[in-house]
């Protein structure tokens, strides 16, 4: 079915009666071209881009629980690109691009907002090194320019930006093109759209160990729901990441982490802008609902517990009251985390792994959302052609032994 205004002025008509589910739930077949384990954004965006670009249509996606229940339904939505190193400008660029471009695509809308995203400066220091970065974005072609203390006052009027502000405010620098999407929307969206054009989305199936042959290439995978036979299998599992390399017999340069977020009560618009203060490690929007969306920096400690603890609650809850204080008495309504895979570099692994046949989506961090329709569209590329592609090249997990890291960390503004 096609969603449209006429579709749902029709179904309005006959009782809502009509519609059918968004996606199937087969049975999974005894074996597939190719086999995606992991039923997020990235797993899903994968199969779609291998069937539409690739015409690869005999696909798996392997998810243990159920679609959306992983990091894609416990993030913050934000969208940017305002990345330091050319390589991650041009990745993260090529995302932002297909976003502005995905309900049309899926046909579904994902609810993408181009409120843009300020990055706060603090002190001096921070104007410097904000300058700096504007610059090198600039020449790598984002779109993000310096914003006084002013022009920041006037687009968020609830930031103390005061000199005697806990955390004064001395300037920052803006993105416009970035913003906001649902992340269900996203998901749904791909799954319902990899599911139009064939492939199998089998929930529930958890993946327990991998198959291999005589010469160590992977053969297929067993999985609770019986054995699954596939020569390309791509892991996309974000914080698990780790956990399914194990199962293959070597190791990935990656730590798990969980990142807590909040929303709050909903609220009357307050806030039409994302905003992230470096000094506080915390960022927040307001969604279409009117709940603040806020997150803040990684636990300080490795961790599968998609749960909350009060010291990240403390701090960051406390940052909000200190940078807007006419939220100090707002409720929050729930609190959520999500299992980040961190790499030394703060960039992402995508490409072969040391066992033939087995690839890897991983690595993103914090980021992963914001790439979802570029790491479905590299990975789909590695697993139908055997090869990088060329937005991919650089974060291959070669570069651990060459030395070539894209080292994020201190780049790119990122709070973690």
């Amino acid at each position: 079915m096609r969603y449209s205004a006429w579709t749902v002025f029709k179904q309005g008509l006959t009782g809502q009666r009509g519609w059918t589910p968004a996606w199937r739930s087969p049975d999974p077949q005894p074996d597939y071209d190719v086999i995606i384990i992991g039923g997020g954004g990235h797993g899903l965006a994968t199969a779609y881009y291998l069937a539409k670009t690739f015409g690869i249509r005999r696909v798996a996606v392997l998810e243990k629980g159920w679609i959306g229940g992983g990091n894609s339904g416990r993030n913050t939505t934000a969208i940017r690109s305002n990345y330091y190193y050319r390589a991650s400008a041009k990745l993260y660029g090529h995302s932002l691009r297909l976003y502005e471009g995905l309900s049309r695509e899926l046909n579904y809308n994902v609810m993408f907002s181009q409120r843009g995203m300020i990055t706060l400066a603090h002190s001096p220091h921070d104007i410097e090194l904000a300058r700096r970065q504007i610059g090198a974005m600039r020449l790598n072609g984002v779109d993000t320019e310096f914003v006084s203390t002013a022009e920041i006052a006037r687009r968020v009027p609830i930031l103390d930006v005061s000199p005697q502000a806990r955390f004064p405010v001395f300037g920052g620098f803006m993105q416009k093109r970035g913003g906001t999407a649902r992340h269900d929307a996203v998901v749904w969206g791909y799954a319902r759209a990899a599911d139009a054009l064939g492939v199998d989305i089998i929930q529930n199936c958890e993946v327990t160990a991998f198959r291999r042959g005589a010469d160590g290439a992977v053969t297929g995978v067993e999985t609770s729901r019986g054995p699954i036979a596939s020569r390309r299998i791509g892991v996309a599992v974000a914080g698990h990441s780790s956990r399914l390399a194990g199962m293959a017999g070597f190791r990935l340069p990656i730590t798990s982490y969980a990142l807590q977020a909040f929303v709050s009560e909903p609220l009357k618009p307050v806030l039409d802008t994302v905003v992230l203060s470096p000094a506080t490690g915390v960022y927040m929007s307001q969604s279409d609902k009117g709940g603040l969306v806020i997150g803040g920096g990684l636990d300080l400690y490795p961790s599968y517990a998609q749960r909350g603890n009060m010291p990240v609650i403390r701090n960051v809850l406390g940052a909000v009251a200190a940078q807007y204080p006419s939220l100090g008495r707002v409720r929050l309504l729930r609190q959520w985390a999500g299992i980040v895979d961190v790499v030394p570099d703060s960039s992402p692994i995508i490409g072969a792994s040391p066992v033939a046949g087995l690839f890897l989506d991983c690595g993103w961090g914090t980021g992963g959302f914001k790439a979802i329709p570029v790491g479905g569209t590299v990975f789909a590329h590695q697993l139908a052609t055997l090869t990088p592609h060329p937005l991919a090249a650089p974060f291959s997990l070669e570069r651990f032994t060459t030395g070539a890291l894209i080292d994020e960390a201190a780049g790119a503004g990122i709070a973690h």
